[in-house]
């Protein structure tokens, strides 16, 4: 292993005997508000703390076990559900970040797990190594993006969880464990995708593969010729995704492989298109349909034939995510990959029989089943499809209504986005639920790391 000086913690950071006064905390007044990202979930926690060491960690989940309080984590704050809402403690890990060391013989890299993703990128970039897949969005911190189920697309390629080899976390006793698939495999299988409810995971040994360029393809078709080609598409490029436009038969198809080209030197064009047309152009016309709701259907079909048309290559760290500067509230699903064209087509069809308000495009991806107890891909290769609603206008029916339509395809709801499961109805989805929270009650006997959120999920109140 080479140790790599990378990183922003401070290990020597002396402990204190008060919560209170703890280096790593932040009191916070009743006036100040936490927001995620869309603006759709806050709370006023009492206490946020920022440790700055493993122990310190510790210290804070210990304090909480002795004096019956509860803790909830926050990494950048992009998941729509209420994961992080909290009333007593909120703790970042944003001073625990960078690479710890990395071996370029096992192509592994060990992280804090406050890392963001954009950051990591380029750190592990300066040693000639890349994750294997990220999503489209690289805001997150790597634990959250693993504990909450982040993917990204391609049907060889599994979620960003399934990149973990080893996991070191502060489980909810205050116990310090590092558990890997052959050491304490059943810790290491609920933890990969835990939603923070068994511990504070504070490292994360990555599997990684030698720095790669993609070649990036957007064109544009029409649905039908989309989804009649879909398992050609699937099976014949590395990454392939496509958005679908409420109202229109114009689909948006990205197709990503790997390519020994340069890296293209069209950036006017790309920043263009990327910032100006899929950002602000959006953006502008997203406020007129929030205040004229009846442009929607217009807006759809406008942004389907405004469609890129284009090529772009460079390295997969700097391809796979796009700004994103349009806020908005998300549901996505998780579907057995067989029936993605019904599925998307039955979606189509209850928008416009149901004359729903929406202009966003339905986002379709692919990802390959793994055996993580959590994750939506558990056991099976899977669809995803995203629908969206700008921040502001009114999206409860018709999430319930696509909903709908999922669950009758099997459908496993992404952990980080909204959703209307809980109890029972959930847990009929995943053959290990159970295992899962034995697991988890062990850690976490005191249920510290819990909020009313996570209780209702687990069936543990009424929802």
């Amino acid at each position: 292993m080479l140790p790599v000086n990378q990183q922003t913690s401070e290990q020597t950071s002396e402990q204190t005997s008060e919560l209170t006064t703890h280096p790593a905390s932040q009191p916070i007044s009743a006036t100040q508000t936490w927001r995620n990202w869309s603006g759709v979930v806050e709370c006023v926690p009492q206490q946020v703390v920022y440790p700055t060491s493993v122990d310190q960690v510790v210290e804070v989940v210990q304090r909480c076990n002795r004096e019956g309080r509860t803790l909830r984590l926050v990494g950048s704050g992009h998941s729509f559900t209420a994961l992080v809402h909290t009333t007593d403690i909120l703790m970042s890990l944003d001073h625990l970040a960078g690479i710890i060391e990395i071996s370029q013989i096992e192509q592994t890299a060990t992280v804090w797990a406050g890392t963001k993703l954009k950051a990591l990128g380029e750190l592990l970039f300066n040693h000639g190594l890349a994750q294997e897949n990220l999503g489209d969005i690289n805001v997150q911190s790597v634990a959250g993006a693993i504990s909450t189920g982040t993917h990204g697309t391609g049907v060889t390629l599994g979620t960003l969880a399934t990149q973990v080899v080893r996991i070191t976390a502060v489980l909810g006793n205050g116990e310090v464990v590092t558990c890997s698939a052959d050491d304490n495999a059943d810790l290491f299988h609920a933890l990969q995708v835990s939603l923070g409810s068994i511990g504070v995971i504070v490292q994360v040994t990555l599997r990684l593969i030698p720095a790669y360029r993609l070649v990036y393809e957007s064109s544009r078709v029409t649905l039908d010729d989309c989804l009649s080609q879909l398992e050609d598409l699937k099976q014949n490029n590395r990454h392939i995704e496509f958005y679908c436009f409420p109202y229109s038969r114009t689909v948006q198809l990205k197709r990503m492989n790997r390519t020994d080209s340069p890296v293209s030197d069209h950036g006017f064009k790309d920043y263009f298109n990327k910032v100006v047309m899929e950002n602000y152009v959006f953006g502008a016309l997203s406020g007129c349909c929030k205040t004229a709701p009846g442009l929607t259907r217009t807006v759809s079909r406008l942004s389907a034939s405004s469609v890129p048309v284009g090529r772009e290559v460079n390295w997969s760290h700097r391809l796979f995510a796009t700004p994103r500067l349009v806020r908005f509230n998300e549901m996505e699903y998780n579907i057995p990959a067989e029936h993605m064209a019904a599925a998307i087509r039955e979606v189509l069809e209850y928008i416009e029989r149901e004359r729903i308000a929406v202009h966003f495009p339905i986002e379709c991806r692919f990802v390959r089943g793994d055996d993580i107890w959590l994750s939506p891909a558990y056991g099976r290769d899977s669809a995803y499809i995203a629908v969206h609603m700008y921040r502001g206008m009114p999206y409860e029916s018709y999430f319930h209504g696509v909903e709908a339509i999922m669950k009758r395809f099997g459908g496993r709801p992404h952990w980080g986005k909204l959703h209307y499961r809980a109890g029972a109805d959930i847990a009929a989805q995943y053959p290990k639920w159970g295992a899962f929270h034995a697991v988890r009650q062990t850690a976490d006997a005191n249920g510290v790391l819990l909020n009313d959120y996570l209780r209702r999920l687990f069936g543990e109140v009424e929802a």
